[in-house]
C-alpha cells in the first residue's frame, strides 16, 4: 500500500512586489503537523534600485520562520529588533497576541543586483499560548545541528528528531529538516519521525515506491513512521512535520487562531491602526500593508 497521501503542486501567490510559490495551505490539506503555511520565495533576481519591499504587516497566533538559501533580508519588527537575515540562519518570530514586522532589501544592497531565495513558514501555536506576549529569536547558521551519515547531509533547522534538538525556541512537537546528497542514496528515516510529515524537493528528484517526483511539489505522507525514499545525485529536500493540534486553527490573511472572534478583532485593530494592539515597526513607521477591503466586516 502506498504511503503517498497527497501530491500538491506549488501555486503562484503575490506577496507584494514579487510572486512566490505557495506550498501550504491547500483545500485538500490545510496543515501538516503544526505547520499551517509554507511559501517558497524565488529564486528572484532584483535589478539595481528594484528591491524587496514587504511593508509592515501584522500577525497573531503563530510563529514565523524565515530560512534563506540565497540573498539577504532586513527584518524589522515592533519589538525593536532590526537585523539582516542571511542564508542558513533561522529568523523565528512568535506573534502571540500581536506583532508587526517588515522585510526589505538591506540598505547596502539596494543599488546593486541581488537574488533572494528561501522559505517562509508559519507555525501555529498551541491554544494555551496563542495570546502570549510576542517574542523574537535569531539563530545563526553555525548553531543549527548539522551532520553527515552514509554520505547524506542533514540539518535539523527547527524542532526535535534523530535524537537531536535545534536551539530554535518552538512551542510544539515538530521538525523542519534539510537533507542533501551528491550521490544516489536510499533513505529510511521513519523511525526518527512522528506525527504528520510532508516533503518539498528543492533540487533534483526523489523516487517513492517507484514514482519519480521532482521540484515544485509538496508530497504528504500517510504515515510519517514509514518515511522511505530514494534520492538521486545532487538532490536537496526539506521535511516538515510533527504532532497536529487537536483544535482547528483558522487562517485569515496574516492571522491564525482557534477563535474566529479573536481574528475579527485583530482585523479591526489593524484596519483602525490601533497601536495598543499593533505597535509600529521601529524605524519603519510610515508605510504599512492595509487590511484587504474584502476582509473587513461592517460593524
Amino acid at each position: 500500500m502506498s504511503n503517498i497521501g497527497l501530491i500538491l503542486e506549488e501555486k503562484a501567490a503575490d506577496i507584494g512586489n514579487f510572486l512566490v510559490g505557495r506550498l501550504l495551505p491547500f483545500s485538500q490539506k490545510r496543515s501538516v503537523g503544526p505547520f499551517v503555511f509554507i511559501d517558497h520565495m524565488g529564486p528572484k533576481t532584483f535589478l539595481p534600485n528594484d528591491n524587496m519591499e514587504v511593508k509592515p504587516h501584522p500577525h497573531i497566533g503563530l510563529s514565523t520562520l524565515t530560512f534563506l538559501m540565497e540573498g539577504s533580508i532586513q527584518h524589522r519588527d515592533s519589538l525593536g529588533n532590526s537585523l539582516e537575515i542571511k542564508p542558513g540562519a533561522v529568523n523565528w518570530m512568535t506573534a502571540g497576541k500581536g506583532v508587526v514586522h517588515s522585510e526589505r532589501t538591506p540598505e547596502y544592497l539596494r543599488n546593486q543586483e541581488k537574488v533572494v531565495h528561501g522559505l517562509q513558514i508559519w507555525v501555529g501555536l498551541p491554544k494555551e499560548l496563542e495570546d502570549k506576549d510576542p517574542e523574537f529569536q535569531h539563530v545563526a547558521e553555525e548553531e543549527i545541528p548539522a551532520w553527515e551519515q552514509d554520505g547524506v547531509r542533514y540539518k535539523l533547522i527547527a524542532g526535535e528528531a534523530f535524537g537531536r534538538k535545534s536551539p530554535v525556541n518552538v512551542y510544539s512537537k515538530l521538525y523542519f529538516i534539510e537533507i542533501s546528497t551528491s550521490e544516489k542514496k536510499t533513505i529510511n528515516i521513519g523511525e526518527h519521525l512522528y506525527g504528520e510529515v510532508a516533503m518539498y524537493i528543492l533540487e533534483g528528484t526523489v523516487t517513492i515506491e517507484g514514482e519519480v517526483l521532482g521540484t515544485k511539489q509538496l508530497i504528504v505522507a500517510k504515515n510519517a513512521t514509514l518515511c522511505s525514499f530514494e534520492m538521486e545525485a545532487n538532490t536537496k529536500l526539506y521535511l516538515f512535520g510533527g504532532e497536529p493540534f487537536p483544535e482547528e486553527h483558522y487562517i485569515h490573511w496574516n492571522f491564525v487562531h482557534t477563535n474566529k472572534e479573536t481574528i475579527e478583532k485583530a482585523k479591526l485593530n489593524w484596519y483602525h491602526q490601533n497601536t495598543d494592539a499593533f505597535p509600529k515597526v521601529i524605524d519603519d513607521e510610515v508605510e504599512y500593508v492595509p487590511l484587504p477591503e474584502a476582509s473587513l466586516k461592517v460593524r
